[in-house]
């Protein structure tokens, strides 16, 4: 079978969305090439392992690349990813050159190319996360390693969004305690959660593809015990009362539904969410608080802001 690969040359900002648009109009694997993964600096005190080749990376920006099956709809179909991407000029979202071009693959090309771009990485004191097909031994026996399959590209674990979370669940999940999981993609944020120690995980996400997916990697890392992966649009007939929720979302997703989460959580919860980028900052902040929240802390990684929020004891 033939397939297309369609390229836009965007910016790391526009990453999350933009996959989005892509999984939506039918592609079933995107490959993220982001000149800061090449020059960025690693922290050797995490001890990240990792191989890059300068060939394999850009010099500047972020190529996102999807695959389309040639047929009759081909056309359409990136019409219509080019009209969604310029819509996110609406949201003040930045999306660089937005220069996008296509090229013909192969079958077995379009299967195994993405791979070379996917090692094992430290992403917090005691978390690292490898794919598959990648031997990895522990360095520590504190050391957790989560397995992968990124195959259907709802996220590796290397997003900086993904990291901040990451490290937010390890620094303030307690032992046995309740985590929802809003927009669980690949399930990564859940099976961290349960592999620290929480008592149980309902992880919900509104592509049923994504809850496919998370599933699948969820019985990979054997917490399916620990974790329960559900279709849902955001905290929709949620009834669970969670000590944590997490949202690794867009800044505009997280407004929908802020008051919600107040209202789910115990008392003393926590919310941690991210996917913010630093002009929306102050936006959800305004949002936590007016919905009752007390802003506890914020950290930052590249553009991209983490916020965690109290709901008062």
């Amino acid at each position: 079978m033939k397939w297309s690969e369609i390229c836009i040359h965007t910016t790391n900002e526009a990453i999350e969305p933009i996959s989005n648009i892509l999984h939506e109009a039918g592609a079933s694997g995107v490959v993220i090439e982001d000149a800061d993964d090449f020059h960025r600096e690693r922290s050797v005190e995490l001890g990240e392992v990792y191989e890059l080749d300068p060939a394999d990376y850009i010099s500047e920006g972020v190529y996102l690349k999807a695959y389309l099956p040639m047929n009759s709809f081909l056309g359409e179909a990136v019409e219509q990813i080019k009209q969604a991407i310029n819509q996110l000029l609406v949201y003040d979202i930045d999306i660089g050159h937005n220069k996008i071009t296509l090229s013909e693959v192969n079958e077995e090309e379009w299967a195994t190319a993405w791979k070379k771009y996917y090692k094992p990485i430290r992403v917090s004191d005691h978390i690292t996360i490898t794919p598959t097909w990648e031997e990895y031994q522990p360095e520590s026996t504190d050391e957790l390693v989560i397995e992968l399959d990124p195959g259907m590209a709802f996220g590796t674990g290397t997003h900086p969004t993904t990291i901040l979370c990451i490290q937010a669940i390890e620094q303030y999940l307690k032992s046995n305690q309740t985590v929802v999981d809003v927009g669980t993609g690949s399930g990564v944020l859940s099976i961290t959660a349960a592999l620290l120690g929480a008592e149980h995980v309902y992880a919900y996400d509104l592509d049923a593809i994504a809850v496919k997916a998370a599933g699948i990697n969820i019985k990979l890392n054997k917490t399916e015990s620990k974790i329960t992966v559900k279709q849902n649009n955001l905290l929709d007939r949620v009834t669970v009362e969670p000590d944590l929720i997490v949202a690794n979302l867009l800044a505009e997703i997280i407004m929908r539904f802020e008051k919600d989460a107040f209202a789910l959580l115990k008392p003393g919860g926590l919310f941690i969410t991210s996917g913010i980028i630093k002009a929306k900052e102050d936006d959800v902040k305004n949002a936590l608080i007016d919905a009752g929240f007390e802003i506890v802390e914020t950290n930052y990684m590249k553009d991209w802001v983490l916020i965690v929020a109290k709901k008062p004891a």
